[in-house]
Order: C-alpha cells, then sequence, then structure tokens
C-alpha cells in the first residue's frame, strides 16, 4: 500500500491520452494522487503517470503518487474490478473522473443496436458502475475522511445543449449519462457528489485540418471554444467544491448557445 493519508485518490478514465491526460496533469499538480486508467495506450499511460509524479514533487511519496490500470470499460466485470484495484494501490479513492469515451460515428440511418450497445456500455454503464462502487468504498470509510470531498465528475458535451444528427449514439449515451448524473446525485448523497462537466470543441482531430479546427474553434459568442486546460480546471473545481451536486458546468465558450446543424467535425 503506497498511499500518503493527507493527498487525496482520484481515479481518471482515458488518462493517457489527450483530455483525460490534461484532467491528470492538472490534478497531480493541485494536490491529488492520481490513478491513470487506459485500455490500450500503455506507454502513455506510463508518461502521464511519471509526468503526475514530477509535478507531485520529490521523492519516494511523489513516485508513489500515480499508478497506472489497464480496463476495458465496454466489459462490466472489468469495470467492476477497476475500482477495488485502485483502493488495493493506494488504500482509498476519493474521486472518480469519468473522462474516457467511445465516439465513434453514425446517424439515424445507419444506426443500429450494437453501435448504441458499444457507447452505452463504455460512456454510460461504466460511469455508473464506477459511481456505485465510489460511494460503496466511501460507505464503508469513517465519516471524517470524506467529509464533501468525495464526488464523480462525468465528462459530458455542449451537444447534449446543441443537438445535431451526428455521432447519434455517441450523444444519446451522454445523454443517457446527464440523466444519470441527477439520479446519482440524489441516490448518493450525501457521500458522494455527482457533476456533469461539458466541453465545447477542445481538441482536434483527424477529421479536422489545422485550419478547420482553428476556425470552428472560433465559433462561439466569446469568440473561443474550450482549452483543454479550461476543462482541467473546471473538473478540479468541481472536486474541491463540496456544494455542487446534481448540476453540469458548461465550459465552451458559449457554443451550446449557438445553433449548429452539423457536429464540428463535418460541417
Amino acid at each position: 500500500m503506497t498511499s500518503a493519508p493527507s493527498r487525496p485518490v482520484v481515479l481518471v478514465t482515458g488518462a493517457a491520452k489527450r483530455l483525460g491526460r490534461e484532467i491528470a496533469l492538472a490534478l497531480a499538480a493541485g494536490g491529488w494522487q492520481v490513478a491513470v486508467h487506459y485500455r490500450h495506450s500503455e506507454a502513455e499511460a506510463l508518461a502521464t503517470a511519471a509526468d503526475c509524479a514530477r509535478l507531485a514533487g520529490s521523492g519516494a511519496a511523489a513516485v508513489a503518487s500515480s499508478a497506472i490500470f489497464a480496463a476495458d470499460l465496454s466489459d462490466e466485470a472489468a469495470v467492476r474490478a477497476l475500482l477495488p484495484r485502485v483502493v488495493a494501490q493506494f488504500g482509498r479513492v476519493d474521486a472518480v473522473v469519468n473522462s474516457a469515451s467511445t465516439f465513434e460515428h453514425d446517424s439515424a440511418a445507419s444506426f443500429g443496436f450494437a453501435s448504441l450497445d458499444k457507447h452505452l456500455h463504455s460512456n454510460t454503464g461504466a460511469a455508473i458502475l464506477l459511481a456505485q462502487a465510489l460511494h460503496a468504498h466511501v460507505a464503508a470509510r469513517p465519516a471524517a475522511e470524506h467529509a464533501g470531498r468525495c464526488a464523480v465528475i462525468n465528462l459530458l458535451d455542449q451537444k447534449l445543449w446543441n443537438q445535431n444528427p451526428d455521432f447519434f449514439s455517441y450523444t444519446l449515451s451522454k445523454a443517457a449519462l446527464e440523466a444519470a448524473g441527477t439520479m446519482l446525485a440524489l441516490a448518493l448523497a450525501p457521500l458522494v457528489r455527482v457533476v456533469g462537466v461539458a466541453p465545447g470543441l477542445t481538441l482536434t482531430s483527424d477529421l479536422l485540418s489545422d485550419e478547420q479546427f482553428a476556425a470552428r474553434h472560433k465559433l462561439s459568442p466569446l469568440g473561443r471554444s474550450s482549452t483543454p486546460g479550461d476543462v482541467a480546471a473546471t473538473v478540479k473545481f468541481a472536486l474541491e467544491n463540496s456544494s455542487i451536486t446534481g448540476t453540469t458546468l458548461l465550459v465552451d465558450g458559449g457554443q451550446h448557445l449557438m445553433r449548429f446543424e452539423r457536429d464540428f467535425s463535418l460541417m
């Protein structure tokens, strides 16, 4: 067991790359011990864990302040085993950030059960099971150890407030997760808070050129959408503000206030 008792522990799913990595690094810099979840990207997960340890300072405690955990979030047994593995490593878990997402294109015309199941299992079901597991873990601990600190943060999407028919199953899975967040906030209180964070266009993809990404990023009332730093800072704020639960923080420069007929990547 490698826990430093004074430092809270957070499990960040999908923390090997992209937005999950940025969240993990921000939390490590803010004093959290970080469990880095990944599916296939072991080398990147190891790099994230090493960077988290570097941000934690020096010495044996810093080196022990992060660790990597592989799990397929579409596999129920693997998801149910994940949080107990983190507890075994760190001695406790105080929060879960559900950042990992399956994001594959389908439409109303191409929609089928297989695509919906794939997105619902990894994007919705896994997050609910991890919230369930965190609540059970916290309930078994002395009250003085959590006291409003424990929380689940679900990464959502501004698409839910500005819908278009692209990425049909993905959007359905995030809508289901947003609804689950409300129900879980009621069911898990007062031990565990549940908060959604909904970014706008934050990182580019292979569907966009650099010029296309830059142009779409500017499409908001504020003239810019969210950056990885914006989203990570909001996750940290939601984790550390003990009065927030059952709501979603939109971090998108106001993109949800505008009407887009297509997904950013297909405009």
